[in-house]
């Protein structure tokens, strides 16, 4: 696999690189990037290709689960240079159905020391879906439930970005808005779940 990528970069050189290379060498000197991306670390959900984007346009930060931790200090730089140094103005939390992170929630591996406490982050989400259910008093297939989880992790996830307070003043500034998608790998599509729009 190694070798393929490797082989995969001379690709890139011949065929897009070198078609393109006033674009690149633009892109060496500066990053102007209009989104930031918190999405999940799975390898299926490649952000430009499922946006349609080009390299430089979006700055990314991927994790198990897309979880924002007040007490990660990566994600923290993170948001700090989005804001204050490159002038982000949107902010894109977006989360994927058939997330393993979310899916351990229910089944945390026994050997697993760090992915059970990473995933006390998004553990609210969890407890306010079968909450829920609970009240109704329905029968939900385990599928929909895990969609269901996904998709209140990703709110979850909003609730927790706001707490950042220079993400919040950024946004009673009305220079940040902030938006909660999920990605379904069945269709390709991406469904917009909430939004926070200043503008």
């Amino acid at each position: 696999m190694i070798t393929s990528l490797l082989d995969g970069n001379k690709r890139f050189v011949a065929e897009t690189f070198e078609k393109d290379r006033e674009y690149f060498e633009a892109l060496a000197k500066d990053q102007r990037p209009t989104v930031l991306w918190i999405g999940c670390s799975d390898s299926r959900v490649p952000v430009n290709t499922i946006t349609g984007t080009k390299a430089g346009e979006i700055f990314v930060h991927r994790n198990v689960a897309n979880i924002v931790a007040t007490n990660d200090w990566n994600l923290s730089a993170v948001l700090e240079f989005s804001i204050n140094h490159l002038n982000i103005p949107d902010i894109v939390i977006c989360g994927h159905y058939g997330c393993g992170g979310i899916h351990a929630l229910d089944a945390p591996h026994g050997d697993d020391k760090y992915i059970p406490v990473w995933l006390i982050n998004a553990y609210k989400a969890k407890e306010r879906v079968d909450e829920k259910i609970h009240a109704l008093q329905i029968e939900v297939p385990q599928e929909q439930r895990m969609k269901l989880i996904v998709e209140e992790n990703v709110r979850l996830q909003l609730e927790h970005l706001q707490e950042y307070p220079f993400v919040k003043k950024a946004m009673n500034e009305k220079i940040l808005n902030v938006h909660g998608w999920v990605y379904d790998m069945s269709t390709g599509q991406i469904r917009v779940m909430k939004s926070h729009k200043n503008r």
